[in-house]
């Protein structure tokens, strides 16, 4: 039976689609572009806990909450697996010439770890970590530190405060009121008075 050109050009697009796909086939096993193996110590984390200042009490060790705001606080880490040191610095942020910075050396074991307590003045900073065989580019966070919440002081309160018994009445406005109600207190009584004088005057 003598085939058809269309029957023909149906076996020419199969052959090619199957000689694509034996070509493409060695490519199958090759990593995807971006997706390099984790390092150990890949997934760790350097935290940034409140120390104990001003009554506060230290947020403990190991806590998984990263504080953005804190007065006196130390660094602590976790997840490093079998990473036994971390570096870390501490720069303003933005960087000012001159500025107060920190740095040291995050010693781990089982993969965790703390520094002691630290302190720096008020104001925004970076912090940055990075171990031997990471990968990538170092980590890094900001935070602030502020010390000025250690200060309390109370919220002001009306002017001229209020009077003895009052709700917050200005005293100005609270004898004007008292007055006011006395002034319709006596005029009720004396008309009271009045009227049951005049009805006996008259017998009644």
């Amino acid at each position: 039976m003598p085939t058809t050109p269309l029957q023909r050009r149906a076996g020419m697009r199969i052959a090619a689609v199957t000689a694509l796909t034996a070509a493409l086939a060695p490519l199958s096993g090759l990593p995807t572009a971006g997706a390099a193996p984790m390092a150990p110590g890949d997934n760790g984390t350097v935290k940034i806990h409140t120390a104990p200042w001003d009554g506060v009490a230290r947020t403990p060790y190991g806590d998984a909450i990263d504080e953005p705001r804190v007065c006196r606080f130390y660094l602590d880490a976790a997840n490093f697996e079998t990473v036994t040191s971390v570096n870390w610095n501490i720069r303003t942020q933005p960087e000012v010439p001159g500025g107060a910075t920190l740095r040291g050396v995050l010693n781990l074991s089982g993969g965790i770890g703390h520094t002691e307590d630290l302190n720096l003045p008020d104001g925004q900073y970076r912090l940055a970590w990075s171990f031997t065989g990471m990968t990538g580019a170092e980590r890094e966070k900001t935070f602030t530190v502020d010390c000025r919440a250690s200060m309390s002081t109370p919220s002001p309160g009306p002017q001229g405060g209020p009077p003895a018994g009052g709700g917050g009445i200005a005293r100005d406005e609270a004898f004007t009121t008292v007055a006011g109600a006395g002034a319709v207190g006596l005029a009720a009584v004396g008309g009271v008075v009045w009227f049951r004088l005049r009805r006996r005057s008259h017998g009644a």
